[in-house]
């Protein structure tokens, strides 16, 4: 499996991968897609941070990390994570992690917030946003809206995070 930047040629792969794995996900809001579109259409995608997984010319896998406000700080949140059906619990999903990481703690960046599962992010480090001092604008479970320093250090940002204008939230606190 190689884990790659994404290109456009791989846009529709990836629309119908985003909408395939999000079809059966407990969480999901149908649109997961085309927030996908809108971010890479905003001023806060970054071209190096949107990876796909592939195999044998397939795209199993893709993760998206773009920029946002954490109060005065800009970090990064990861949105969406999505594994073809049919490939999932395969590690795809950690590899894509794993590399989306990397990648940008080379870039500089430090702090990665994202809302999902309690069950599947902490594995990888991520812990409620509360512990950084991270809010969110809206009302969420603590457990539900999680944050990692990519150092593993221990800040606190004391901040509401505020979402680029394609997530479709109002940001207020």
């Amino acid at each position: 499996m190689l884990i790659r930047q994404e290109t456009p040629a791989d846009y529709p792969a990836v629309y119908s991968l985003v909408q395939r794995a999000f079809a059966s996900a407990p969480v999901k809001d149908g649109t997961e897609q085309d927030l996908v579109v809108a971010l890479r259409k905003s001023r806060h995608f970054i071209p190096k941070l949107s990876l796909v997984a592939e195999d044998n010319g397939k795209i199993l896998g893709h993760i998206m990390f773009t920029t946002l406000q954490i109060g005065t700080h800009e970090a990064l949140t990861l949105a969406p994570l999505s594994v073809a059906p049919g490939h999932q619990r395969q590690g795809i999903g950690q590899a894509l992690i794993r590399e989306g990481h990397r990648i940008a703690k080379a870039l500089g960046y430090e702090v990665v917030i994202l809302l999902g599962s309690e069950k599947y992010y902490p594995k990888w480090g991520y812990q409620p946003a509360s512990t950084f001092g991270i809010r969110a604008p809206f009302p969420v479970a603590d457990e539900n809206f999680m944050a990692i320093h990519l150092d593993g250090k221990k800040v606190r940002w004391d901040a509401v995070v505020k979402f680029p204008s394609a997530f479709g939230i109002e940001n207020r606190e």
